[in-house]
């Protein structure tokens, strides 16, 4: 075990040496084998899997995560597939208190759904084939983020077999996260009353700077996408005879992101599409940087550039890479039609060219605003009159900023790291959107929240040989059971401090 913690600093009657060994014996017993054959199922989330209610693999994946949580027998469990009509299923468990609390409950979050495919992935290894080799769990879906369900349970079983007394823990595990989480919003509204009075959050579907300390994500970019297309001709036509006559749509589709992005820098062009970064962000970030310097850029897998050296990043300032990431708007062509692959590319004039964007936005930006100002920036003024339209996905997201942790919450997270990894937890904000952070906010206005996750260096989430660190997946699951005991003892403290 890593630096010991003073024992009045951990909460009654927790031993964190057994409690490390019960979570390390029931990931190796019981969650890889149960990631092994949840990575092996292609359970694509609604946006790139349209018939996704016919293939039945989100069905497959949630019933297999049910069963393996009803199995457990904690004792009091209650889990329910909740079923709205037309959307996709969630997974509602709530494990009572121990011992009374008083009413508080933590709500522990995650996502079964997945990414696409991609391609890039190492020959001995793919979407859909698990591989676990040297403590990596190789696959999609595994991180990012099958895992929470298990580990989430696990943390709990964790206090209740050492009997350390814990307020009431209820799940809420959705599949609908990677399109944007628009099935999630009814759900909430449904389940409120019965997730009762949330004073803490916890969301394994973040990630970590590093797999040496426990990491807490402060803030969340948040998120609009669509299909921007340009049209010039009904049919295509020999590029000789009509090149220099028929405007090229890929040339208009040029010019339209040129409205949007300073192609030069990739500064989002638009101001309503940035905002002020707070100073308390802003300085965590500066110590953030001095953490992992260099490493915030260089952890990525870079290619080789044109003079036999790697290509450069934006920009090589620590710090100033992290706000890019986190806290200043990016556009990112993740997706193209209308384009034939190399092999089938003849002389021709194409008659229309779609991309698809996805526009990362800074926390604090309306997501719904931004998706109207970006369809009308898009489609104005349409260059020789071609057809242009932007189709915003169905599910844009707003960022998040965490609200200020309280004096308990920041000392059970520094205790927890320090205890289970040997430093102190570090803050980082995110790139990436969990939209139910901000409804949780919004719904749960007194909550803490303990956004956390596994997604380290080279996880690679979404893209090729996805993977995920169990070593530190196994230390998560600790520290979360510690910070989950050490609310259930500081609730006396809590509720003289409240108004």
């Amino acid at each position: 075990m890593n630096a010991r913690i003073p024992e009045d600093a951990l909460p009654p009657a927790l031993d964190p040496q057994a409690l490390q060994a019960y979570v390390d014996d029931k990931w190796d017993a019981q969650i890889v084998p149960a990631l092994t054959d949840y990575i092996a199922i292609p359970a694509k989330s609604p946006a790139f899997d349209p018939d996704w209610e016919k293939h039945a693999c989100i069905e497959r994946v949630v019933r297999d995560a049910a069963a393996w949580v009803e199995a457990q027998k904690v004792p009091g469990l209650t889990l329910e597939v909740v079923r709205l009509p037309g959307r996709t299923p969630v997974i509602f468990f709530d494990a009572p208190a121990t011992r009374g609390d008083g009413g508080d409950t933590v709500l522990m979050y995650g996502h079964l759904d997945k990414q696409p495919e991609f391609d890039g992935w190492r020959s001995d290894l793919g979407p859909w084939t698990p591989k676990y080799e040297d403590g990596r769990l190789y696959g999609r879906g595994g991180a990012d983020d099958g895992y929470a369900v298990y580990a989430s349970l696990t943390a709990i079983m964790a206090l209740d077999r050492q009997g350390v007394p814990r307020p009431r823990c209820v799940g809420l595990i959705e599949t609908c996260e990677e399109s944007g989480s628009y099935d999630l919003l009814p759900y909430v509204d449904a389940l409120r009353e019965r997730m009762g009075r949330v004073a803490l959050v916890v969301c394994l579907d973040s990630g970590a700077g590093n797999y040496e300390q426990l990491w807490m994500t402060n803030s969340l970019r948040g998120l609009v996408g669509g299909v921007l297309e340009v049209q010039v001709l009904d049919e295509g036509v020999h590029s000789g005879d009509s090149s220099g006559v028929v405007p090229s749509s890929f040339r208009i589709l040029r010019h339209l992101l040129d409205r949007l992005e300073d192609s030069a820098s990739g500064r989002l062009l638009p101001e309503s599409f940035h905002c002020a970064i707070p100073a308390e962000r802003a300085g965590q970030a500066r110590a953030t940087a001095r953490i992992l310097g260099e490493e915030v850029w260089r952890r990525l897998p870079w290619s080789c550039g044109a003079d036999g050296g790697f290509v450069l990043p934006m920009v090589a300032d620590p710090e100033q890479a992290l706000l890019n990431r986190t806290w200043r708007p990016t556009l990112s062509v993740t997706g193209a039609e209308g384009l034939p692959p190399l092999a089938a590319a003849g002389n021709v004039l194409r008659p229309r060219t779609a991309f698809k964007l996805s526009l990362r936005l800074p926390p604090l930006v309306d997501a719904a605003a931004a998706s109207q100002e970006l369809k009308a920036l898009l489609e104005a003024d349409a260059p020789y009159n071609a057809r242009v339209t932007f189709k915003p996905d169905a599910g844009c997201a707003t960022g998040w900023n965490a609200p200020s942790t309280a004096p308990w919450l920041e000392a059970a997270l520094d205790d927890a790291s320090r205890q289970y990894y040997g430093a102190p937890c570090g803050y980082i904000g995110q790139g990436g959107t969990i939209p139910l952070m901000n409804m949780l906010q919004e719904g749960f206005p007194t909550a803490q929240f303990m956004v956390c996750g596994v997604l380290g260096p080279k996880s690679n989430a979404h893209g090729p040989n996805e993977f995920l660190h169990v070593p530190y997946g196994k230390k998560l699951t600790a520290a979360v059971a510690q910070v989950i005991a050490a609310m259930r003892s500081s609730i006396p403290a809590r509720r003289r401090v409240r108004p």
